[in-house]
């Protein structure tokens, strides 16, 4: 029998289609494998990690999920809201270098009045507090007590700065059964402080136990009112700053109505641009070590260093300065040359005493007081790098 060309074609093509169809089953096969060991390799890796083995493989492979609240809290910047865990181990001060925490995390206080009080939520409270739950709805304290569920939880909105409520739920009419915040409340004003701080401790109040306001027995809700929203910011007891230190230093609110001010009544500047209400460890709550250090803030010209320093100027500015108001120029405590002769007296020039008597409308009037008087030649008063700038002439 005798083979055609056309059966030997046939037969090659037969030959290709097989093998055509083994690599296909080989390719096929091996794809299999490999979706087999995808599917299999996280309950194989959940094994090796209950098993306490090949776990630091698995951790490696592992894909990335969700963030957790770690993660969140991590990558949050510092902020004072960290610092209360320092105040409730008995800490006297605390940091605010301390990682972000929720609002809702804030802890229920304790109240001495009512040691064995229990907390019994928002809606309890609102229930006879209508009026004020309304108030304080929009408010920055109450909004963020909502805001999770992660200690205190979103019910606690009350009670995180009132304390537990159960025991004034049964007697409304005990005082001190609540934490309230006035001077006439049986609760002590160190318990409406403590409270406070519990959350913001640190930053700015780091110097508030021990500070002229707390030795007075000032409490934080005389400066601010966080149930409702009377200022733009800091939630004041008033519309601005200037008004809330003026109620109490009306006296220095009224310096500030002499003809040289500092810019204040304009609104170019606030009391705390100067000083920290909440403590410093200044005499006059100072924000610097030093009264220079706080003038030298805005008026850098006057810093130096100088070759030629005068004393009373690098002492203190105060020595020649009303820093308020003063009806003087340039905020001057005595008119010149008045002030100068406090110190330079029967020295040099001029060697008598000038008086008020020797002004312009005096009894006996002298025309070295007129007009600028010592410093119509030593004009350059707080300091001169000029090398003839001994006597501040130049």
């Amino acid at each position: 029998m005798t083979t055609t060309r056309r059966d030997v074609q046939d037969l090659q093509r037969e030959r290709r289609a097989v093998c055509l169809k083994a690599l296909s089953l080989a390719a096929l096969l091996a794809v299999i494998a490999g979706l087999g060991n995808v599917l299999l390799w996280p309950s194989a890796a959940r094994a090796q990690q209950r098993d306490g083995t090949g776990a630091g493989q698995a951790a490696a492979h592992q894909p990335s999920g969700r963030l957790t609240e770690s993660d969140i809290m991590r990558m949050l910047p510092a902020t004072d809201m960290g610092a209360g865990a320092a105040l409730h181990r008995g800490a006297a001060l605390a940091s605010d270098d301390g990682p972000a925490t929720p609002f809702d995390a804030a802890p229920i206080p304790e109240n001495p009045l009512a040691p064995d009080a229990d907390a019994i939520g928002a809606k309890s409270c609102v229930a006879c507090h209508a009026l004020e739950g309304m108030q304080a709805a929009h408010s920055l304290h109450v909004a963020s007590f909502r805001a999770g569920s992660v200690r205190s939880g979103p019910q606690a909105a009350c009670e995180a700065c009132h304390g537990p409520g159960s025991e004034h739920a049964k007697n409304p009419a005990a005082p001190g059964l609540i934490i309230a915040y006035t001077h006439d409340a049986k609760t002590p004003v160190d318990v409406q402080t403590r409270t406070c701080l519990s959350c913001h401790v640190g930053g700015a109040r780091q110097h508030w136990i021990g500070s002229v306001h707390q030795a007075r027995g000032l409490s934080c809700t005389d400066c601010h009112n966080p149930m409702t929203r009377l200022s733009a910011e800091g939630v004041l007891a008033n519309e601005s700053i200037n008004q809330v230190c003026a109620t109490c230093h009306q006296d220095i609110r009224a310096q500030f109505n002499r003809r040289s001010h500092m810019p204040l009544p304009e609104g170019q500047m606030s009391c705390v641009d100067c000083h920290n209400p909440h403590g410093s460890i200044t005499q006059p709550l100072l924000k610097t070590d030093t009264v220079n250090e706080t003038c030298e803030t805005c008026h850098a010209e006057k810093r130096g260093p100088f070759l030629f320093e005068h004393a009373p100027v690098a002492e203190n500015c105060l020595n020649c300065h009303t820093p308020h108001g003063s009806n003087q120029e340039n905020l001057l405590a005595l008119p010149v040359p008045m002030l100068c002769q406090q110190c330079h007296t029967n020295t040099d020039h001029p060697n008598d005493l000038l008086t008020r008597q020797n002004l312009r409308g005096g009894l006996v009037p002298d025309e070295r007081v007129m007009e600028r008087g010592c410093l119509d030649c030593h004009s350059n008063i707080h300091g001169s790098n000029n090398p003839n700038g001994a006597k501040f002439h130049q």
